[in-house]
């Protein structure tokens, strides 16, 4: 160990969290082909004072180096409440509006974290206050990322809430965020595609295992996952669709 990563803890959380360290109020993680664009993106979320992701501060060691946000980062995807599902779709709005009609996004309306979900938030007092893991982050639509905030955050097909509570919540995640009329009409389309390139997603690096994330079967609990979760979400639309009117 190198002494850069002297006394590194290992952290989770995100669909690609190998390698991501911390070192006292910093944390560190191997640097890739998107570390470039997402080094520019942290700068510019500094720039426009959205002061909810982290610092961007250099390199290490062929590492990115970011400020650390304490908090608790949740393990799992569970049932939240109002409050909290409320507050994650303030803070994608946010951050979708500090990188409107910028370099960045060039032709596209926004900068896309696409990953979303409660795993890369970090909960302060038990509310959503930052979004972490910008490794995915990409030029998109709003409803790109609110389709898949929607859907991991209040869709379940274990059903772990009722269905009506569901939907009350995606309405719920609309509202807060600030759609408009048109939007709400195909945010269920955008979470159904949103769960189908999740199964795309899981099923390349399945097709290819020496880049995998994760073992085989981890990688086959996800696929099959996604698949139940499409599969819910797609009976009962007209029970999303509904609340969304």
């Amino acid at each position: 160990m190198s002494d850069a990563l002297a006394g590194a803890v290992a952290l989770e959380g995100g669909r690609m969290a190998a390698g991501v360290v911390r070192v006292d109020d910093t944390v560190r993680k191997p640097a890739t082909e998107s570390s470039e664009f997402v080094a520019r993106l942290l700068k510019l979320f500094e720039q426009q004072d959205f002061d909810n992701a982290p610092k961007y501060l250099g390199q290490v060691d062929e590492m990115d180096l970011l400020g650390f946000i304490e908090g608790e980062v949740p393990s799992r995807f569970q049932p939240w409440a109002d409050a909290q599902v409320r507050a994650a779709a303030v803070l994608l709005r946010k951050a979708h509006d500090a990188t409107h009609g910028s370099e960045l996004a060039g032709r596209f309306d926004v900068v896309c974290h696409h990953d979303p979900g409660p795993n890369n938030f970090v909960f302060q007092d038990d509310v959503p206050a930052a979004i972490i893991d910008w490794s995915e982050a990409a030029p998109g639509s709003r409803l790109e990322d609110l389709g898949y905030l929607s859907w991991t955050w209040s869709i379940s097909s274990k059903q772990r809430m009722p269905l009506e509570r569901q939907a009350e919540q995606v309405r719920l995640i609309a509202d807060a965020y600030g759609l408009g009329e048109a939007e709400r009409h195909a945010l269920v389309d955008c979470i159904l595609e949103r769960q189908v390139r999740n199964v795309r997603f899981w099923s390349e690096f399945l097709a290819q295992p020496e880049t995998a994330p994760a073992a085989p079967d981890v990688l086959g609990d996800r696929i099959e996952w996604s698949r139940r979760e499409h599969a819910f979400t797609y009976a009962h639309r007209d029970v999303f669709d509904a609340a969304l009117v």
